[in-house]
């Protein structure tokens, strides 16, 4: 009896606790879901239509600027270290130019808008990631000015920088699109799933573009050396041709390919 009095008396107040903690973790929650809920509606109380347009277009000038003319520009000086003309390789290096001078300036005019216009207090990831990158972006041009001519020693160490520079602007800036669609979310509690989709599948085709470079090459080269000789049996490929034996009045009208004047030697074998 004493043994179920002691028991009784220790299980009753541990049973209490865990019930006071288990009223009070409910509380907190609902307490921080009516929080929440109370700050989406504030956030959407202060945002009106010129400031959820401001954010339209801020969204908008860096989707066009570090999601598609930045990695298309990438794509531009690539190709042009695969072609053999000329011509065609300094078409694609200015229009690389072109394309890297536009997105420079839609970054900055995003950049001036979400200055003037948004509440810039960099406790989020998209506000630190967005600064970061704007001074990675304008480093990158002034590098591209200072571009060492050919046969510098220098010019090795500045490709090297200038490509890595790139391609992490260029990465930094795509991951930096999804955490402003994840932020406008949160901001608006609206739905940004359609606009993540078509995002991924543009970044998807330019990637697979830019994989597919390297083989259309070679792809091109194989279709030029299996097709052509027309069913003939290609040099080095194993095949013996048959071995013909000739008398010395035949070897002398034999025909070399490729040798000048052909309609002549054509007329002197023929009179011999």
């Amino acid at each position: 009896m004493k043994i179920f009095r002691f028991v009784a008396a220790f299980i009753v107040p541990s049973c209490y606790v865990i019930f006071l903690r288990f009223v009070g973790c409910l509380s907190n929650d609902e307490f921080s879901k009516s929080r929440n809920h109370k700050s989406i509606q504030e956030n959407l109380y202060k945002m009106g239509p010129q400031t959820a347009s401001h954010i339209a277009v801020h969204g908008l000038l860096l989707w066009a600027s570090m999601g598609f003319l930045t990695p298309v520009g990438i794509l531009t000086i690539r190709m042009s270290n695969k072609v053999e003309s000329v011509i065609k390789a300094r078409v694609f290096f200015y229009l690389h130019i072109i394309l890297q001078m536009l997105s420079v300036v839609l970054a900055t005019v995003g950049a001036i808008m979400s200055i003037r216009n948004f509440e810039n207090s960099f406790n989020n990831n998209h506000q630190r990631l967005g600064l970061a990158l704007y001074g990675a972006l304008w480093l990158q041009v002034s590098i591209g000015f200072f571009k060492p001519p050919r046969g510098n020693k220098r010019r090795s160490m500045w490709y090297v920088v200038h490509w890595l520079l790139g391609t992490a602007i260029s990465l930094v800036g795509i991951i930096n699109i999804y955490t402003g669609l994840k932020a406008y979310h949160n901001k608006t509690s609206r739905s940004t799933t359609l606009w993540t989709i078509l995002f991924t599948v543009q970044i998807s085709l330019i990637a697979f573009f830019y994989l597919f470079q390297d083989k259309w090459h070679y792809l091109q080269k194989q279709g030029v050396i299996l097709g052509h000789d027309h069913g003939q049996p290609a040099v080095g490929s194993g095949t013996t041709l048959p071995h013909v034996n000739l008398t010395d009045g035949e070897r002398g009208k034999v025909m070399l390919p490729g040798e000048p004047c052909a309609k002549r030697n054509a007329l002197r074998n023929l009179f011999d």
